[in-house]
């Protein structure tokens, strides 16, 4: 296949590495001498040091070539940014099958992914979310993955995970979009609370616990949205979720670790580098989550925590202070 992914910062990047093996890939960026710069070094030095490109690899700043040619593109950039991705793409090719590789919730209007895609083709059945536990230095690196690509149309979704599967990155269909889409969204949001929980030392007792409600936190809201149970104890659901809240790799989990030793969110958004969606989508969970009459206390006490109304310990406290109930 010919495929184009769009966004070259760490996960389009990863995502370039590995498929270049079997496909023809090229990686569209915005900044043209970025991109001139992974071209003559072989390396993203800026998102992912230290890991060679393959030499297969080409890549284009001009939108139009990048996806000429193209049989499926691949937009691998922060949710905030794909709305305008797509008005471009769609105005060079209406046709071309799309993945997208984003999770979070749209801040200012509390849209999941596929909703921002489906304003721009609403009547186009051969598109789908890329979701599940992935690192980009992993997937870079060769390291055994597995995802689950989710569409509306089963076909679609079996024929894309059947071509992009390969022994290192291992691909499940699904139809449940929505699901996938909630759960690798909220994952973020319970990876802030992880992190902050392991900066205060609180033990692998109290992650444990975090962990197991942030997942009955994600499928009350998931389910209220129009998604399945089943779907937030595979791969897209629990998988990314302890992936997310027990290792360090995770930048949302960098930021609670950050917060818990009081250092301020704007100082640690700019020592990342990076987007850590869960501090957008805390603000967009919390805000359905009460549209639909849904109970999400982790999220509530995150998203105080994050808007400056709580401090780390009493963001803690607020949560060791809830009522017993029925499990």
């Amino acid at each position: 296949m010919r495929i184009t992914i769009l966004g070259a910062g760490a996960w389009g990047t990863a995502l370039a590495i590995a498929l270049a093996e079997r496909h023809a890939v090229v990686l569209w960026g915005r900044e043209i001498v970025h991109l001139e710069r992974l071209h003559q070094e072989h390396e993203n030095r800026r998102y992912l040091p230290g890991i060679s490109l393959p030499s297969t690899l080409t890549y284009q700043a001009d939108l139009a070539r990048a996806c000429a040619d193209s049989d499926l593109a691949i937009v691998a950039v922060p949710l905030a940014a794909l709305d305008g991705i797509m008005a471009q793409l769609v105005a060079e090719r209406t046709d071309l099958p799309v993945l997208w590789a984003c999770k979070g919730i749209e801040i200012q209007s509390g849209r999941l992914p596929h909703q921002i895609v489906q304003t721009h083709i609403p009547h186009h059945q051969q598109w789908g979310v890329l979701s599940g536990p992935s690192f980009a230095t992993e997937v870079a690196a060769g390291l055994p993955t597995a995802l689950t690509l989710a569409s509306m149309s089963p076909l679609f979704s079996r024929t894309m995970s059947e071509n992009l599967h390969s022994p290192r990155l291992r691909l499940y269909s699904c139809r449940d979009i929505v699901g996938v889409e909630v759960a690798g969204a909220l994952k973020n949001v319970m990876a802030i609370a992880s992190g902050l929980a392991d900066g205060l030392e609180l033990g692998c007792n109290a992650r444990a616990a975090l962990i197991t409600r942030g997942l009955a936190e994600m499928t009350r809201l998931g389910i209220a949205l129009g998604g399945c149970q089943e779907t937030f104890m595979g791969l897209a659901g629990l998988g990314d979720l302890v992936l997310t809240c027990t290792s360090t790799l995770s930048r949302n989990y960098q930021v609670g670790q950050g917060l818990a030793q009081g250092v301020a969110l704007d100082i640690l958004l700019q020592q990342l580098g990076h987007v850590a969606e869960g501090v957008p989508t805390t603000v967009a969970a919390s805000m359905l989550a009460h549209q639909h009459g849904v109970d999400m206390p982790i999220t509530d006490t995150v998203h105080g925590l994050l808007q400056g109304k709580l401090t780390a310990s009493h963001a803690v406290a607020q949560l060791l202070a809830r009522q017993p109930r029925h499990e």
